[in-house]
């Protein structure tokens, strides 16, 4: 299979999961206003784009610059991940667009399929569950995966050493999808060629430089795949 833009042709697909699969990163971002407004913290509304798909350093500096205790953090994130749930059993947790159709064609034409999530194992189960997408992937690694083999968080390329290791397959007949600079610049560490579909934030300058392609959604990836 081809994409414009990837240079080889492309025998397996090692996917994101939260803002590019499925629409989890705008839940997150509208329960991080919802937690944070009943806990009566005055955090302004776009801070929260900062934990999109930002690396365990950052998230600490986040929590660090607006919660006063340990408490108060756990509390929050705590808040967060129950309204996610929450509205993920309510049905609004949604596929991206163009995804269901590019999942199709990639099974129709038998490449491999992969995930390698920051997210939790139970919550990447459930999100496959609602969407009814998890017949099409060979393997999934979560955040479960980085704890029990003590391996670093992205930015850095250890789960998508991982998920190269799983799919057997040379790094140019690989292919990584992304929506997030932090996912982007540990595709690149891993020095697989990276495809960025952005989602809540813009492409940095750096996203360009790192980013095989950039495209706006699956629909568009799919009309430039052969």
């Amino acid at each position: 299979m081809k994409i414009a833009g990837i240079k080889n042709d492309i025998k397996g697909v090692i996917f994101d999961m939260d803002g590019l699969l499925v629409n989890s990163e705008k839940l997150y971002w509208q329960a991080n206003i919802q937690a944070a407004k009943e806990a009566g913290l005055d955090i302004p509304e776009n801070s929260y784009l900062k934990l999109a798909g930002a690396s365990v350093k950052k998230m600490s500096e986040f929590y660090d610059k607006y919660f006063p205790t340990i408490q108060a953090r756990e509390d929050f994130i705590k808040r967060t991940d129950e309204l996610v749930a929450q509205w993920t059993k309510e049905g609004k947790l949604k596929l991206q667009p163009g995804v269901a159709q590019f999942l199709t064609y990639l099974k129709n034409h038998d490449l491999k399929m992969g995930i390698a999530s920051s997210n939790y194992k139970s919550v990447i189960q459930e999100d496959m569950k609602v969407t009814k997408i998890k017949q099409y992937f060979d393997f999934y690694l979560s955040y479960d995966d980085v704890l029990k083999k003590q391996l670093k968080s992205k930015p850095a390329s250890d789960i998508y050493d991982l998920a190269q290791k799983r799919m057997g397959l040379p790094a140019s007949n690989l292919v990584v999808f992304e929506d997030s600079s932090s996912g982007v610049q540990a595709a690149k560490n891993a020095q697989l060629p990276v495809i960025m579909i952005p989602d809540l934030k813009a492409p940095s300058k750096k996203d360009k430089e790192n980013a095989t392609a950039i495209y706006s959604n699956f629909n568009q990836v799919l009309q430039n795949t052969k």
